[in-house]
């Protein structure tokens, strides 16, 4: 036990993370029943398909799980209505100022965790009063923080700047990585990409068969006029690479990526035209699993990681 497993009440400290178009009621369940902490990713669901995923969760799983809700997202207190009317005990908000809600969900019992980019805005969250923070490296798939700091710089300045529990995010996706985390400050860790990759993950079949076959380097930040974005090599990533190359502005970037990108791609395997987002760990994930199979490789390859002598004896 440690702090992020006594906060969010589960047996091992491992996240789920609320991944647009992957993470619906069957992945973040069984998250959950595996020992972890699942959530369901409001980011790309209406509101009523929200409030449906909660309660097939519900019912799914007695464990604890939490939704992720992105601050930016358009009908934001509808969102945040139908968590506090479905009893949902755990939000993990990103991608805004964590003052504007993180007072009225604690007032509401609910426990609130924060992603962060930086040590800086580490500091704005425990001035907001959440209870936890993510703090997501470099290497992280999907949306990504504007400073590009490596999960291993990011970890101890975030510790060295807070006093809150702290969960590492970015590049992780092994029992060693999640060592490494720990011994770099963390007491837990949030799991994207392999848990994207998995057959709970809602994510279409096609997009994860190319996932697991991807090397070093098939995954890029671009995007950084919008909102930095890691992408998968395809013809809608080359086309974002030839814009940027020629000085695009924001808005030509905008009228490029249109509506309904990571949809195409994510959930419907447009593996062309779709917005492929995905971790860089995924170069060492290349086979299809189930979420009970990852946890147990996950907790059993950190079991044996810590009992391996690294460093240098006297």
């Amino acid at each position: 036990m440690n702090r992020i497993t006594s906060l969010l009440g589960i047996q091992y400290p491992i996240i789920q993370g609320g991944m647009v178009w992957c993470s619906g009621w069957r992945l973040a369940s069984a998250v959950s029943n595996a020992g972890g902490l699942g959530l369901i990713g409001a980011g790309s669901m209406h509101p009523d398909t929200l409030r449906e995923h909660i309660r097939k969760c519900n019912a799914a799983t007695k464990f604890p799980f939490g939704v992720n809700i992105p601050l930016m997202y358009p009908q934001i207190e509808e969102i945040m209505n139908i968590v506090v009317e479905e009893g949902v005990k755990i939000v993990f908000t990103s991608a805004g100022n964590p003052k504007t809600w993180t007072g009225w969900l604690k007032e509401r019992g609910i426990t609130v965790v924060h992603v962060v980019s930086s040590a800086r805005f580490a500091m704005k969250c425990e001035e907001a009063g959440v209870d936890a923070v993510v703090a997501e490296g470099f290497e992280a798939g999907g949306h990504n923080g504007r400073e590009e700091t490596t999960t291993f710089c990011l970890i101890p300045a975030v510790r060295e700047a807070t006093t809150l529990p702290l969960i590492a995010a970015g590049g992780i996706g092994t029992g060693e990585g999640i060592l490494a985390a720990m011994v770099l400050g963390a007491e837990g860790v949030q799991i994207g990409t392999r848990f994207a990759l998995t057959e709970e993950s809602s994510a279409s079949p096609v997009f994860k068969e190319y996932c697991l076959s991807l090397g070093e380097g098939d995954t890029k930040l671009l995007l950084k006029k919008l909102a930095p974005t890691r992408l998968v090599k395809n013809a809608f990533r080359e086309a974002v690479e030839k814009a940027e190359d020629s000085g695009a502005t924001s808005e030509e970037l905008r009228t490029l990526l249109g509506r309904g990108r990571a949809k195409k791609g994510i959930f419907e395997g447009d593996l062309e035209e779709g917005e492929l987002e995905i971790g860089q760990v995924s170069a060492i994930i290349s086979r299809r699993q189930s979420v009970a199979e990852v946890m147990n490789e996950l907790v059993e390859s950190y079991r044996q990681a810590v009992e391996k002598k690294y460093l240098f004896e006297r």
